[in-house]
């Protein structure tokens, strides 16, 4: 593999995101949980360490960080909160797209408020009988005179409850099936727009998931921002990407409750002993650490392959199902570990557990990542 240390500008980078998960994340997850509520107001804060323009070009406003970067500043974000990593994420990814895709005219108006925080932003694939099928989605896109009207309702979207700039995926032509599936930038501000409640447990509150309808929504050319065929193409490589960073979001988390447990483990005696002398209770964390040891590896690895610009479909696959079984499976044994203290509110443990039932989920279930691993099998 190739050198994996950080440039100075990527090494401050990461010390002020640590800071930002420590000191802005941390101390206010719960209270995410126990109020539902999003983490909205983060927007500002999370623009001044540079988190929303991590991979914009520097001309355009952006850090023009490489992927690899990226990851580990995401598995910082998710050691204190995986709802927040999720949901800076993508508004990042918003600014990102415009950044490639949009017209100078968009990117030019659009952009600057993206990477100040004082807009916030979504992606809308999904809708309630359309998941991972992306093909089965029915919101429709019709072209008139002055741009496009666009019909459908989305739901369970990152960010959805707030986001003022949202990129949605609509059908232009049933026929072609995901070939005819285009992207178009849509501002909540504007008529045919309305947010529809889609709260899922309140565990996740952070990522303001929620649901959007569109209903003649009067979409101007310029803001077709992908059309069809290049928006399918586009969003596939993105989805690879984003399995990736779940990959390293797991690990954060899971890194998260081993630091906690070997700390809890010197510090609680039981029968006249460390809970970290005994040799069985030590396992435990010894087998948390070798898994996560190889992750660490798989995430290095996709991410290195993405920035040289090499085909990491399978890479990152296999990254994102070892990601998410290892935190299923090491959450609860750590919180086992841990006993009764593992369920206070003060401790993340139970936020990480339901994260990581999430995280198998979003970007492609397991099921699916098998599938195209599979393939890779084959003679």
């Amino acid at each position: 593999m190739d050198d994996l240390r950080w440039s100075p500008a990527e090494a401050d980078f990461l010390e002020r995101t640590r800071e930002f998960a420590q000191v802005q994340v941390a101390p206010r997850a719960s209270s995410w949980v126990r109020d539902r509520q999003s983490c909205s107001d983060l927007l500002p804060a999370a623009s001044r360490v540079g988190i929303l323009g991590m991979r914009v070009p520097i001309e355009m406003g952006g850090l023009g960080l490489s992927l690899r970067c990226q990851m580990e500043a995401l598995r910082l974000l998710a050691q204190a909160d995986f709802g927040v990593a999720m949901a800076l994420i993508n508004t990042h990814n918003v600014a990102e797209q415009v950044s490639r895709l949009a017209t100078p005219e968009v990117r030019d108006r659009l952009l600057p408020g993206l990477l100040a925080g004082h807009d916030s932003g979504c992606t809308a694939i999904t809708e309630i009988e359309a998941g991972s099928d992306v093909a089965s989605i029915q919101t429709r896109a019709i072209p008139d005179s002055t741009g496009w009207q666009i019909n459908g309702t989305k739901a369970w979207v990152i960010n959805a409850q707030y986001a003022t700039k949202i990129i949605v995926y609509a059908q232009t032509s049933l026929e072609r099936g995901t070939g005819g599936i285009a992207a178009f930038l849509i501002e909540a501000d504007q008529a045919g727009f309305r947010r529809r409640d889609d709260s899922p447990d309140p565990g996740i509150s952070s990522m303001g998931v929620g649901g959007l309808v569109l209903e003649g929504y009067a979409c101007p050319t310029e803001c077709l921002i992908a059309g069809p065929g290049l928006a399918m193409r586009d969003i596939l490589g993105a989805i690879n990407v984003a399995r990736i960073y779940v990959a390293a979001m797991c690990c954060g988390m899971v890194e998260d409750c081993l630091q906690r447990a070997a700390d809890y483990g010197m510090s609680r005696s039981t029968f006249g002993a460390r809970l970290h002398d005994h040799q069985g209770w030590r396992w435990t964390l010894a087998d948390a650490e070798i898994e996560l040891d190889a992750l660490r590896l798989m995430i290095a690895r996709a991410s290195q392959r993405a920035d040289h610009g090499q085909d990491i479909r399978s890479e990152a696959a296999r990254a994102k199902v070892f990601a998410t079984r290892m935190a299923s499976r090491h959450i609860p044994a750590l919180m086992h570990a841990v006993g009764a203290q593992a369920f206070s509110e003060a401790v993340p443990f139970a936020r990480h557990l339901l994260a990581a039932q999430v995280a198998g989920l979003v970007d492609g279930s397991t099921e699916m990542l098998l599938e195209r691993i599979s393939r890779d099998l084959r003679p």
